[in-house]
């Protein structure tokens, strides 16, 4: 398969588009959002002299550069020609992480009277082997469990998607069974990587992965991570695209190491 590279070309919300899961594995197309801001530090010089510096706020320094795609890449800079560099007064308290979520994202009434909620998650509540059953349904090849444990356990995000279903007056009462799953992993600065995106496929065709990656994606530019890179099959990649994409930028490409004998 011909590989290709996707960066983000606008920020703005784009109508969401369904995709299908290939059961055949191949390597994939890397797909890359760009849209980081650096923050240097303000730290003083001399911070184990006992020089008696006066604390004084300092008023925050704005310069204009212009970075190209790789040095946007680099230094964790948004991309386009001229970009805005804040320097900042550092804060003496760390800012505390956004805590994770959980909310009814759909709920709807069955001709039954049944109820069914669809329920977003980032709390990274996955078992491993309802992650495998979803992994059969949209026809991807089984890894270890002990691996799938180890991935969930070492990713910076894991989303969710549960439905759970009960009768109308029993709010809260029912089984959760997950039909949808995104993660992804980073160096907590600069660079993330999003991973096992996939919906049930009786659920595909609502939005629901375009939910999920957004939410991630909305997630990591609030910790200041901006360098977010994907990888996706080729009959994906037009999903991604219209989620603000583009591949190759300055016809950069993705890069697979392989054994040379």
């Amino acid at each position: 398969m011909q590989m290709q590279t996707l960066h983000l070309v606008s920020t703005s919300t784009v109508a969401s588009s369904s995709s299908s899961s290939s059961s055949s594995f191949s390597l994939p197309t890397i797909v890359s959002l760009n849209c980081c801001r650096c923050q240097p530090s303000n730290q003083l010089p001399f911070p184990n002299s006992n020089l008696g510096f006066l604390k004084v706020k300092r008023q925050p320094k704005v310069s204009n550069l212009k970075a190209s795609f790789w040095d946007s890449i680099r230094s964790g800079f948004g991309k386009n020609n001229i970009i805005q560099v804040i320097d900042t007064p550092s804060s003496e308290e760390e800012e505390e992480e956004p805590l994770p979520e959980e909310f009814v994202l759909v709920e709807k009434t069955q001709p039954d009277g049944t109820v069914e909620q669809i329920i977003f998650s980032s709390g990274g509540d996955v078992d491993v082997y309802d992650l495998q059953d979803l992994c059969d349904k949209v026809g991807w090849p089984r890894r270890p469990l002990s691996k799938l444990a180890a991935a969930l356990k070492n990713s910076y995000i894991v989303a969710t998607l549960h439905s759970r279903k009960f009768s109308s007056g029993e709010e809260g009462s029912g089984e959760k069974k997950l039909i949808g799953m995104a993660r992804a992993t980073s160096d907590h600065a600069f660079n993330a990587t999003i991973w096992d995106v996939l919906v049930d496929p009786s659920y595909q065709g609502q939005g629901l992965g375009k939910v999920l990656i957004e939410k991630l994606i909305r997630t990591l530019l609030q910790r200041d991570i901006g360098n977010i890179s994907l990888f996706a099959d080729s009959k994906v990649v037009e999903f991604y695209r219209n989620l603000g994409f583009e591949p190759d930028p300055e016809g950069i490409k993705g890069m697979f190491w392989y054994p040379m004998y």
